[in-house]
């Protein structure tokens, strides 16, 4: 049976949904919302699917099972919730949204209407990640000690000043860290568990934006481990990537979304590390060039349509960032270290 897919927004990140969808056999672009008619078109010419400019009427359109949301992270909330209301399944972009209020709003109106809520972290989905995941659940690294994450990247001035919603308060968040950094701060709890408090500082060290290009954070986790975040746009010309997991058992390194270094007191046999080398190029470009972690989550998102069951990164899940973000940031304007209520 043929899944219609709806998209909302007509940017970069909508055509990277796009290009997911159909590279899925029986999914189709139904229709396509957004504000900029030239875009829009353009993907609808491309891709498929019926252009609108008015969010209700998209929303009205049938056939079409499910909306993917690529829009300024300030309005996935409340275009998820439009769409949950009209019995419609939820893929929304990371950041879930901006505020813990607006992402509880949605996480409710999505049980209430009977339908499944997810976010693109598509960083889960990924063959090198998942394996450590999997190895560090198994005990592989003894007791955490330690997370290291840099995300050292790049974003020319026009990446900014060419946006109405990036590197702004009201509709994107906030900069490097909510915008760019988010993931591996998914990566971060998703694989070493509950932070509990925080302490961080931040600058606007080189774009002409009112949020952060350049931020550090501690982490303090709830199993005893601390972890560091270096998290910016500002850094030329980008450098690729890295989470240091270390133990009691030894070290795990991640670096562009692969496997880099296995260096355990034990052999670790289960370990997956795949040969083949990531070709987007985050550190230094906004744009998808491969999709499949965004296919991935799409296709396990189908599936928990289909079954019924939870999909690998659903609205509670997405909202764990969020909510440590928001402790990042009151940390960043108090000074203070900062209990967090993930």
């Amino acid at each position: 049976m043929t899944t219609h897919i709806g998209l909302i927004g007509g940017g970069n990140i909508s055509e990277t949904h796009a290009r997911a969808a159909l590279a899925i056999p029986d999914v189709e672009i139904a229709a396509v919302f957004g504000t900029n008619a030239e875009k829009v078109g353009r993907l609808c010419r491309e891709y498929g699917g019926k252009p609108y400019g008015n969010l209700d009427e998209f929303l009205s359109h049938r056939p079409m099972q499910l909306a993917a949301i690529g829009s300024p992270s300030g309005l996935h909330a409340e275009q998820g919730i439009a769409a949950a209301r009209q019995g419609l399944h939820v893929l929304t972009e990371k950041p879930i949204d901006i505020s813990v209020e607006r992402a509880d709003a949605l996480i409710g109106e999505a049980r209430k209407a009977g339908v499944q809520l997810g976010v693109f972290f598509q960083d889960r989905c990924k063959p090198d990640i998942l394996s450590v995941k999997n190895s560090v659940d198994a005990g592989v690294l003894g007791k955490p000690i330690l997370a290291d994450a840099r995300v050292k990247w790049y974003r020319p001035p026009d990446y900014y000043s060419n946006s109405r919603w990036r590197g702004t308060w009201d509709l994107d968040g906030g900069g490097a860290l909510i915008n760019q950094a988010i993931h591996t701060l998914d990566l971060m709890l998703w694989i070493f568990g509950e932070v509990k408090a925080v302490q961080a500082t931040c600058q606007t060290a080189l774009h002409a934006i009112k949020a952060e290009d350049m931020l550090i954070a501690m982490l303090e986790f709830a199993n005893g481990a601390l972890g560091v975040l270096q998290a910016a746009t500002s850094v030329f010309p980008g450098y690729p990537r890295r989470l240091e997991l270390s133990g009691s058992e030894g070290t795990l390194i991640i670096e562009q979304d692969r496997l880099l270094a296995t260096d355990l007191k034990k052999s670790a046999p289960d370990l997956l590390k795949n040969s083949e080398a990531e070709k987007n190029f985050s550190s230094s470009s906004p744009i998808v060039s491969n999709a499949r972690g965004h296919q991935a989550v799409l296709e396990d998102f189908l599936r928990a349509i289909r079954t019924n069951t939870k999909p690998r990164c659903d609205g509670q899940e997405g909202r764990r960032s969020l909510a440590l973000v928001q402790a990042i940031y009151e940390a960043c304007r108090t000074g203070n270290r900062v209990n967090t209520n993930l």
